[in-house]
């Protein structure tokens, strides 16, 4: 068996593979062996050490018993119990070949392993006997198992740089996905806020006309009041010349404000009911100013000097002395 062995370490198989690949087989051939390898090379146990089982091996030689009974059966071949000759014994089968592509296989463990690898099914027995393999053809087959070899490694690595580059692709297509995925995200909640925004500056600006028509009501509330229609009257009576010379003529109540509002970048004029309290003064003023509209300010009288705190924005102008027209100056709180 050791020559087995070396024919297939000739040939390129490492001697723990060779061991391996004739104990399975069950030492029938090289052929079969090297079929196996062929077979059981991408195995991933095909490199464990291999340790030869003790005993009796298929293919050794029998046992003294058999031996002996080996020899009385040749020795009876060819003639009877009588001493008379018998007919020769029909040729045995020295081989197999496939009647599909005829190849000749020296063992049913050739045929199994050909019929697994090209899936022929039809076999029969041959009388022909497979002679060895001589030296050129050794180096021609060694050349072809290494040929092979070599295509199945280089499939391999072709096999696995395909899939280290689809690997790379998936793996910049996820960051992209993401990167636009993040992008998209922010994207949305910029035009959330822009919209939420645009909705509070619309409620503020519907509020601020809601308080401006309001004013504008009242204000025409008390203007009716204050100024009823006069009532047709029939023909007067004359006084007789005996009545009482007329009174003095009453201070004028009068029933609107003009103010004059000085801001740091120009001034606002308009009419207001002397019973309206500075509280919608202030209102317009911050309605129409221009200087910084959003900074709290205050409002103050320059002759006299005097600034309204609060407490006086609930005051009617007339209470104040703000009426029939005064001039109001917009500062900064102190």
């Amino acid at each position: 068996m050791s020559s087995n062995v070396e024919t297939l370490m000739e040939m390129g198989f490492p001697r723990n593979r060779a061991e391996k690949a004739l104990h399975v087989t069950q030492y029938k051939s090289v052929q079969v062996a090297m079929d196996w390898l062929f077979a059981h090379s991408d195995d991933p146990d095909i490199d464990d050490p291999f340790e030869a089982p003790k005993g009796h091996k298929l293919g050794d030689s029998s046992t003294p018993s058999q031996e002996g009974g080996d020899a009385s059966q040749e020795a009876g071949e060819g003639e009877s119990t009588d001493g008379t000759s018998q007919e020769t014994a029909p040729a045995q089968a020295k081989s197999l070949k496939c009647d599909e592509c005829g190849k000749r296989l020296r063992t049913s463990t050739d045929v199994q392993v050909h019929a697994a690898r090209t899936g022929h099914q039809s076999f029969s027995e041959s009388e022909e006997e497979i002679k060895p393999l001589t030296e050129e053809e050794k180096k021609e087959q060694v050349a072809r198992i290494q040929q092979k070899l070599e295509e199945r490694q280089r499939q391999k690595r072709e096999q696995e740089k395909k899939e280290a580059i689809e690997k790379e692709k998936l793996r910049r297509k996820q960051g992209r996905d993401m990167v636009n995925a993040k992008q998209q995200h922010e994207m949305d909640e910029m035009k959330r806020l822009a919209d939420l925004k645009k909705r509070e500056k619309l409620e503020d600006k519907l509020a601020r006309q809601r308080v401006k028509e309001q004013i504008a009501r009242d204000r025409a509330d008390r203007a009716a009041k204050s100024n009823p229609p006069q009532q047709t009257t029939s023909t007067v009576e004359k006084a007789p010349s005996t009545s009482p010379p007329a009174a003095a003529a009453p201070k004028k109540d009068y029933d609107s404000a003009r103010l004059q509002i000085r801001l740091t970048n120009g001034s606002l004029t308009n009419s207001f009911g002397a019973a309206e309290c500075l509280a919608a003064v202030r209102l317009y003023v911050e309605l129409n100013r221009t200087d910084g509209a959003s900074e709290p300010f205050t409002l103050m009288t320059p002759f006299p000097r005097k600034v309204f705190t609060e407490d006086d924005m609930e005051k009617p102008l007339k209470e104040l002395g703000l009426v029939p027209s005064a001039v109001l100056t917009v500062t900064r709180p102190q």
